[in-house]
């Protein structure tokens, strides 16, 4: 038996990335999954690979949240699990930033996880879970990424303010907070722009980009049993950004 056997989870933003690594790990961990995305075509796709569920909704509208989490509820019996994985970010000048393009990052990256915790909550039994992906940038910040930089710091005390919302009916509320991490966007900077990579590895410890699956396999514990006197915390699988003063020797491939 797997250690989700039986769950019953919904993961957003699940075609991609980190929220299908995460989708991967549930399945063969024995859950049974809702995956969500905004490219319903693409997580239909995922969803068929694992023998899964899927639903398209943009998750950056509160109705679309709701009828989601009705979804998993209807298609899955119940939900055990809510990953609030679905996130966007918009690079521009602090001139140059727009209301609209603020709004819309907001909109995905912090009140999607606000109205699904809501949500969830309401059909949540105890002993239930809630998974926000952060950031390590809920902490530190990229001058030309305002919005993204000022969500996921805005989410990491969301994560903090759930959990204690939420302890009194023993549902748990914890964040992952990534570093960098080698999605199919990151490997493809990484393997053009000798510079950017140097950028990347010199303010990683650990000498390398972190994987998908190593998010994944947080996502894991933060779903299981195993974590079950954890709430309110964001863990950060950053391969040790979060401590690092210094910038540290590059190694080039020969």
């Amino acid at each position: 038996m797997g250690r989700l056997t039986g769950r019953r989870c919904l993961i957003t933003g699940a075609a991609q990335g980190i929220g299908r690594a995460i989708a991967e790990r549930f399945s063969a961990e024995g859950a049974r999954l809702l995956l969500a995305d905004i490219d319903g075509r693409k997580v239909a796709e995922v969803a068929e690979s694992l023998g899964q569920q899927a639903c398209e909704a943009d998750v950056s509208h509160k109705a679309q949240v709701e009828a989601m989490i009705a979804a998993a509820v209807a298609q899955l019996g119940g939900l055990d699990v809510l990953v609030n994985n679905a996130g966007i970010t918009h690079a521009a000048s602090l001139d140059e930033l727009t209301e609209d393009d603020f709004d819309r990052v907001f909109a995905t990256n912090l009140k999607s996880a606000l109205w699904g915790a809501q949500a969830a909550a309401r059909v949540m039994a105890p002993g239930s879970a809630i998974i926000n992906m952060s950031s390590v940038n809920a902490v530190l910040a990229i001058p030309n990424q305002i919005p993204y930089v000022v969500s996921k710091g805005a989410l990491k005390q969301l994560t903090n303010v759930t959990a204690l919302a939420l302890a009194a009916k023993g549902i748990r509320v914890n964040a992952i907070g990534p570093g960098s991490i080698e999605t199919e966007m990151l490997a493809g900077i990484l393997a053009e722009d000798d510079a950017a990579r140097d950028r990347i590895l010199s303010r990683t410890p650990l000498g390398r980009c972190g994987t998908p699956e190593e998010v994944a396999a947080v996502a894991l514990f933060l779903a299981s049993e195993d974590s079950s006197y954890v709430t309110g915390q964001t863990i950060y699988p950053d391969g040790g950004r979060l401590g690092l003063n210094y910038t540290v020797p590059v190694n080039r491939p020969a």
